[in-house]
This record gives structure tokens, C-alpha cells and sequence, in this order.
């Protein structure tokens, strides 16, 4: 038998992107690459070769083959630069990536060079076992399934662990465990473990310039009680001397502002981060984020017109400036609408032709009824047909967050007795299928 004709099953038997990240939707796939987007390609960045090996498996996956073996090459040079070394184990993966590029390609030779070079790298540097991954492998591979959802964070997790556990000396792996742990723990209502609380202490004291890690610690202090204002607007003043990017920092403490009710303070902190970087979108992104949550945070109050105009413009603006991934984002701005004294008729408007796409995904359908279903009842005070909308968000299979949240409203609409439709919420709740996403 050839080397030809053993490529595929080869292929399949490699750790890299293109066997870790199998059945992905093109929307899902488009959140991935805004994802990379907005992380950066700062030359400090301890993962920017990760970055170029994921960000070639998304652009191969959205037909731009030729510009995902840029990325990939680049990987390789970044790699080498990085490590300050021309081989490593940490071009495992690279090369497995490569491999499959070029068999895809149906570039043989080029493929059967890079599964020669993975095997050389192994033999090299064997893992410790044969039961385990070389924790260069199992870090990068954590890496990459921390941006792949939260229901992989706590696998990514371990992945980290194990790698740590290995090499005790790379503290960003313990790190970034520690981020993807606050992360999959971000919807739930408990607070964090004292363990994991403890485990981000030592993160943060471990690695220092990850001010990421500063802020989640800084942000679960405060949940416990402790008093972090001072320390909270010190790092704010580091972040804003950092690069632009998703892992700065800047979103996990405006999340820390928010639970401390200083909102102002969050759009203070924003503003001013634009002003030093006017054309950035994810900063544009965390400005509106801090909007939003300023206006739904009043209740009853009228908000004033300027902090709604300026909200209605970074919502637009974001909307323009994600175009394959703003749906969220659309939903926000129509709830915002309708705080304005005449925006309930455009709000209607929008709600309307959000409800008439047909594009939309069962996780689109759930935020969309839901939200829809909130906006009814408490904007338009219509509760039974925000009572069916709710229905319709958690009937819809692969139930979500929000279909979850849409559940958990309508068992607190019977638990209150007060509605006309109670006997008939318990009895679509009674027949609702159980969900594997519950």
C-alpha cells in the first residue's frame, strides 16, 4: 500500500484544528472569526501562534483556502520566533494543520512533507506516556475548544490542567485554565468555588502582566464583599495603556463596575479608551454593552435623551461594524428604541422584520422570542402574547440560555397565580420534552 493511499486515515489520527473542529454551521463559524478578530495579532501575545493555526482552519472552512495557508505559514514563523527555536513540539499541531490544508488542496507531496515532519517532532519529543498528549499539545488544544462554546470550557480546563500539571513553569496555561473556568461559570447563578477563587489568586500573583486574569480575580473579590475600588480603577488606567483586544481585560471589569451598580463609571471607561482609539470596533462594542446595561438598569426611570441617542449610535454603528454576526446586537437596538419618548413605533418596526427572517438558527429563534417576549410585556404590557412567545422559545429543541430563561419565566408567571393563562403554562411545562441541553 502507497503513503498515498494511507494519508487519510493518517490524517484522521492527528491532533490539530482539523480534527478537533468537526461540524461547525457557517454562523458559527463567522462568530469564530470575529472572535479572532477582535483578540489581535499583538506581537506580545504569549498565543499569537495558536491564533494563526485557528485562524487558518476558519478561513479554510469559509472557502478562502489560499489565505488560510498564509495564516498557517505565518503560524510556523511565529512559532519559530516565539520559542526562539526552529523545532519544537509546539509545531505539532501546525503541521498537522498544514497536512490537512495541502491534502485538501490536493497537494500530495506537500501533505506526506508535513506528516513527515509530525512524526520526526513526535519521536523527538515523545509525550510522557502513551495515554497522554505532550502538554504542548494538550494546551493548544485547550486553547482552541475554550473558543468553541461554553459546554467546552470545562474540558478545555482540563486539558490546561494536565498540561500544567507537566510543565509547572508555563504559568499562562494556568491562566488561561482559570479564564476558561470563569467563563463557563459567567451564566450561572452561584458564585465561584473557593477553590477555582483561589486557583485565579495564584494565577494572578503567578502572572502578573495578564491583566484578563487581574480583573476576573478583582471582579469575584467583589462578589465575595471585599472592597476593590481603588485596585478596580488602577487596572482600568493599566488596560487602557495595553493594546486593543477581547483579552485586555476591559470586558471582565466593566462587568466589575456593573456588579458594583457604577455604570457611570464603566461609560466613563469606555469613552475614554475610545477617545485614545476612535476607529476601534470591539471598544465601540463595550461602549454600547455599557449603554445598554445603563439603560435597562433604571427600571421605571426615563433615561435621558443624550445617553439614548448616544446608545441608538454606537448600537448602529456596531451593527455596521459586524456585519455577519450582529443579530444580537439588532435585538438590543430595538429594545433601546423603545425607551425613547417616539421609539416604540420603531421598535415595533424592528421587532417585525426580525421576526420575519427566515435565516435564523433554533439558538437566533430562542434570543429572539425571548427578548421579544420581555419587550411585550414590559413595554407593550402585553402579557398574554408575551406569554406565547415564551412558548415558542422553549419548545424549540437545543434548548439555549434563553430558552432556559424563557422556561424559568414561565414557571415564575404560575408560581404567581396571577395570570388568566396559568392552567395552560403548567400544562405545555408538564408535556415539554426534555432537552439534552438542559
Amino acid at each position: 500500500m502507497s503513503s498515498s493511499s494511507q494519508t487519510p486515515s493518517e490524517l484522521e489520527a492527528l491532533e490539530c484544528h482539523f480534527t478537533w473542529v468537526k461540524e461547525f454551521t457557517r454562523s458559527k463559524l463567522l462568530h469564530m472569526k470575529v472572535k479572532l478578530e477582535d483578540i489581535g495579532t499583538d506581537e506580545g501575545n504569549f498565543w499569537l501562534g495558536s491564533i494563526y493555526n485557528m485562524w487558518g482552519l476558519v478561513l479554510y472552512k469559509l472557502d478562502s483556502s489560499e489565505e488560510a495557508l498564509q495564516f498557517l505559514n505565518k503560524a510556523t514563523e511565529t512559532l519559530k520566533r516565539l520559542r526562539e527555536e526552529d523545532e519544537g513540539p509546539w509545531l505539532v499541531v501546525n503541521y498537522g494543520n498544514l497536512a490537512w490544508l495541502h491534502h485538501h488542496l490536493g497537494e500530495e507531496a506537500k501533505c506526506q512533507d508535513c506528516l513527515s515532519k509530525v512524526r520526526a517532532l513526535k519521536s523527538k519529543f515523545p509525550s510522557p506516556s502513551q495515554d497522554e498528549l505532550h502538554p504542548e499539545i494538550y494546551a493548544e488544544k485547550a486553547w482552541t475548544l475554550m473558543k468553541l462554546g461554553k459546554k467546552n470550557k470545562e474540558l478545555a480546563a482540563d486539558y490546561f490542567q494536565r498540561a500544567f500539571n507537566m510543565q509547572p513553569d508555563m504559568v499562562q496555561w494556568q491562566s488561561s485554565r482559570v479564564i476558561s473556568l470563569a467563563s463557563a461559570a459567567k451564566h450561572r447563578d452561584t458564585d465561584l468555588s473557593d477553590d477555582l477563587l483561589q486557583e485565579i489568586r495564584t494565577a494572578r500573583e503567578q502572572d502578573p502582566e495578564n491583566l484578563y486574569v487581574a480583573a476576573v480575580e478583582l471582579k469575584e473579590r467583589n462578589r465575595k464583599g471585599e472592597s476593590v475600588g481603588d485596585e478596580a480603577e488602577t487596572l482600568g488606567q493599566k488596560i487602557l495603556l495595553q493594546p486593543v483586544s477581547s483579552y485586555s481585560g476591559l470586558k471582565p471589569l466593566l462587568r466589575l463596575h456593573r456588579q458594583q451598580g457604577s455604570l457611570d463609571e464603566a461609560i466613563v471607561l469606555t469613552e475614554e479608551a475610545l477617545q485614545q482609539h476612535p476607529n476601534e470596533r470591539y471598544l465601540k462594542r463595550c461602549a454600547a454593552l455599557c449603554y445598554k446595561w445603563k439603560l435597562f438598569s433604571l427600571g421605571g426611570v426615563r433615561a435621558d435623551q443624550r445617553t439614548i441617542e448616544r446608545a441608538i449610535q454606537l448600537h448602529e454603528e456596531v451593527i455596521d461594524l459586524y456585519p455577519d454576526t450582529s443579530f444580537a446586537k439588532e435585538i438590543d437596538l430595538a429594545d433601546i428604541q423603545a425607551k425613547s419618548s417616539q421609539g416604540r413605533t420603531k421598535a415595533n418596526q424592528m421587532y417585525q422584520e426580525l421576526l420575519a427572517r427566515r435565516d435564523l438558527d433554533s439558538g437566533d429563534k430562542q434570543l429572539l422570542y425571548y427578548s421579544y417576549a420581555r419587550y411585550l410585556n414590559f413595554e407593550c404590557h402585553d402579557r398574554n402574547k408575551s406569554i406565547r412567545y415564551n412558548m415558542m422559545a422553549a419548545e424549540i429543541p437545543n434548548r439555549s440560555f434563553y430558552g432556559k430563561l424563557s422556561i424559568k419565566a414561565l414557571k415564575k408567571i404560575c408560581e404567581r397565580g396571577r395570570s388568566g393563562m396559568c392552567r395552560e403554562i403548567r400544562e405545555f411545562l408538564e408535556n415539554l420534552p426534555d432537552d439534552d441541553s438542559d
